[in-house]
């Protein structure tokens, strides 16, 4: 895997859940080959923590608006905010 292939440090904020969890692929990927330089393994280790706390945060915002759809009585259909363990 080429180091371009992997960006550094650049800001995540614009980034889509799919293209970080891509680029968080690519990481683990690499760094199980065990084929990277001691100092680039160390750079994109730091990369891949970044990456996995804005997939978290894009999770959880996902997760905050699923609402559970619930048959209350008389057969209405509604919804309600999901219930988290």
């Amino acid at each position: 895997m080429s180091e371009a292939a992997i960006p550094s440090h650049a800001d995540l904020s614009g980034l889509s859940f799919e293209d970080a969890l891509s680029q968080l692929e690519k990481i683990v990927s690499e760094l199980e080959s065990g084929q990277a330089p001691l100092e680039r393994s160390i750079d994109i280790y730091e990369r891949g923590a970044a990456l996995k706390a804005h997939c978290e945060k894009k999770l959880e915002a996902a997760r905050l608006k699923v609402e559970k759809i619930v048959l209350g009585q008389g057969g209405v259909v509604g919804s309600e905010p999901a219930e988290f363990a």
